[in-house]
């Protein structure tokens, strides 16, 4: 089945729909990545962005019982603010620009400590871009305290956060989140911490992390959910498409001992296709998650609608303890000579796609 010309017109103009989007899973597959491979170039050209960052896991354990979690452990650590910035250190010796701050949500974890970390690190490391902290991590701090959403997160950005992730979404359907992780925050509560952080100036990036219990229906709703939030705000920086990785979590094994493995190169390329075609102008930074897909799939996902390699990392304990066999670290060099060798132009970004 070729792509009707009714579908091509709505997605050049942003109007795409999902039924459009369910449509274009029985098309030629390639003819699905030319079209986002155009809608692509016509939005951001040739350039291919980067980043140079570091993960910085302040703690390995959670509240939570999220059954895709691999990373959580019942007796782990807290970093202190001395070891946090001794790791922020050695990001910016390496080259870094960009610390991510990732962790679970426990009582411990208070606003108080979160603002303590940021205005540590901007004080110590004021040219370092803090990206950092999950909606549902600020949620739960959040209420905690009795402190109103955007409250919390002007504070934050007063004392250092520069954009918050898009993380903690997985599915935005609760149908799914009710399997996959009940202990975390609705599809709403998602969606208002977002909003909430867009209204005080902190953009975000997307996230969707995809291949477990969804449909391919219930993929395209939180597409088309993220879409919705960007028409209002117009604050996300991205959308970053994150394949389940099923090892040494319960999902996982779930999924296995039914015979399912992981998603296919195919569907990571027609996701992120089909999320060209319904974010086209609305979100025009797509992301080939190199940890996730491997750099060989990743470099072809440049062909298919992604415009952006990630960050170099130096460490993924996430991906790593969910059966990740793609590497922590990806050096600048090496990720400058796999754009250039599919015939685009590499640039260096912040976090908010500016070029450093």
């Amino acid at each position: 089945m070729t792509i009707p010309e009714d579908i091509i017109e709505r997605a050049y103009k942003g109007t795409a729909t999902k039924e459009d989007a369910i449509a274009l899973l029985d098309v030629n597959p390639f003819e699905l990545y030319t079209l986002a491979d155009d809608l692509r170039k016509e939005a951001v050209g040739d350039t291919v962005t980067y980043v140079t960052n570091r993960n910085i896991y302040i703690t390995n354990m959670c509240k939570g019982s999220c059954g895709f979690c691999a990373f959580r452990e019942g007796d782990g650590y807290i970093l202190t603010i001395e070891e946090i910035l001794e790791q922020v250190g050695q990001a910016e010796k390496a080259g870094a620009v960009e610390i991510c701050i990732q962790g679970g949500y426990l009582p411990q974890l208070d606003l108080e400590f979160y603002n303590e970390i940021v205005k540590s690190i901007h004080t110590s490391y004021p040219n370092m871009t803090i990206h950092g902290f999950s909606p549902m991590e600020i949620h739960y701090a959040s209420s905690l305290s009795g402190t109103p959403l955007e409250d919390a997160l002007s504070e934050l950005k007063k004392n250092g956060l520069g954009t918050l992730t898009g993380t903690s979404a997985e599915i935005l359907s609760d149908r799914v989140r009710k399997i996959i992780c009940e202990d975390k925050i609705t599809t709403k509560q998602w969606i208002e911490t977002i909003k909430a952080s867009h209204n005080v100036g902190l953009r975000t990036n997307a996230t969707i992390m995809y291949g477990h219990v969804e449909t391919w229906e219930e993929r395209f709703d939180h597409i088309l959910t993220v879409r919705d939030i960007q028409k209002e705000t117009g604050a996300f920086t991205e959308l970053i498409t994150m394949p389940f990785m099923p090892y040494n979590n319960r999902i996982g094994e779930e999924m296995l001992r039914s015979g399912k493995f992981m998603t296919t190169g195919t569907e990571d390329l027609q996701l992120i296709a089909i999320a060209r075609v319904l974010l086209n102008k609305h979100i025009d930074n797509l992301q080939a998650c190199w940890v996730k897909l491997g750099k060989k799939l990743a470099q072809v996902a440049l062909s298919c609608g992604a415009n952006d390699m990630g960050g170099t990392l130096m460490e993924d304990q996430i991906t790593l303890a969910s059966g990740g066999s793609n590497g922590e670290y990806l050096p600048p060099e090496e990720l400058e000579w796999i754009i250039k060798s599919a015939g685009r132009k590499p640039m260096r970004r912040n976090a908010l796609y500016e070029e450093i």
